[in-house]
């Protein structure tokens, strides 16, 4: 509960921001977007500036790592798998807990961790304010020195540009292309037996809510889920449904990275009881499937449709 205040806090401090500038002209969204990119890909964020965000969001990777916990601050482990920031624009919560109700709020997340970028947001600022190079590149966006607003604005800019809609699903939604026949077949079960489209619906295949989906046995309270941001006890093991677009490409998977392949996922969903054992407060959604050795293979080359062009193989 105390960090849902304080996420509250820190939306409503930003947007009181957003009313005091509210006089200033508006910056160009392109220059604000590049300035944003530029600011992800630098380390001046971080402590002793050796991290950027670019560093755990990996670009070749749909902006996600490649290993189950990314490295911070003095090589220390994240506590949870590093999430995609593509395709999120349109979502209302991020991190796997959902605590931060904006991009803006997300982009404050990892600064200020001290497992991550280690550093105090205020001296964020003002580091910003001592260097030439970017005082006169936030001048030049904002026709101001960088203040709160305008760093995580520009950040979250920069996310939110980050949207994909050339898959092959996509080519063949619009009739530009077509699914081979064992993706059709694996579309088909997605939305039917395997009952993926109960959560992963939209168009980004989420549908925002928070599930369990019997990762939590109970004995990691460190890492209860969503609980921890409601105090409800009914959230126990909740954790918030990501989209799925390029998901071929965001391995390893889950919010503690267990599952280091789509494969292994697919085995989890058809037969969650193999995997974990005493799992606590699960969905009901969650069951053991009957998917056949090809079913799997099916719905994997379906999940394979997802992916962008720009992630594609030459």
């Amino acid at each position: 509960m105390i960090l849902l205040t304080y996420t509250r806090f820190i939306t409503a401090c930003f947007f009181l921001l957003i009313c005091i500038s509210a006089g200033n002209p508006s910056p160009n969204p392109e220059k604000v977007k590049k300035l944003g990119e530029k600011l992800f890909h630098s380390t001046i964020l971080s402590s002793d500036q050796t991290i950027s965000c670019s560093s755990c969001h990996r670009p070749a990777f749909a902006f996600a790592d490649s290993v189950a916990f990314s490295r911070g601050m003095n090589n220390q482990l994240t506590l949870r798998n590093t999430p995609s920031v593509m395709n999120v624009a349109d979502r209302p919560y991020f991190f796997h807990d959902g605590r931060a109700l904006s991009l803006e709020e997300q982009a404050l997340g990892p600064i200020q961790n001290p497992l991550e970028m280690n550093l105090p947001f205020g001296e964020a600022i003002r580091r910003l304010n001592a260097s030439k190079e970017w005082l006169d590149a936030f001048r030049k966006v904002y026709g101001h020195a960088p203040d709160s607003m305008s760093v995580l604005g520009s950040l979250a800019a920069f996310e939110r540009s980050l949207e994909t809609s050339q898959s092959l699903y996509d080519l063949s939604r619009r009739g530009k292309a077509e699914l081979s026949a064992d993706a059709e077949e694996g579309r088909q079960l997605f939305n039917g037996k395997a009952g993926c489209f109960d959560c992963h619906m939209g168009v980004d295949f989420t549908n925002d809510e928070f599930r369990n989906i019997g990762l939590f046995n109970g004995k990691n309270l460190n890492d209860s889920g969503r609980a921890a941001i409601t105090g409800n006890k009914e959230d126990l093991g909740k954790f918030k449904i990501p989209g799925l677009r390029n998901v071929a490409v965001t391995a390893p998977y889950m919010h503690n990275g267990m599952f280091k392949n789509l494969d292994e996922v697919i085995d989890y969903y058809n037969n969650p009881d193999q995997f974990v054992s005493n799992s606590q407060n699960r969905d009901s959604l969650v069951h053991a499937l009957g998917l056949t050795a090809l079913e799997k293979q099916q719905l994997k080359k379906f999940l394979e449709s997802l992916t962008d062009k720009r992630f594609s193989k030459k």
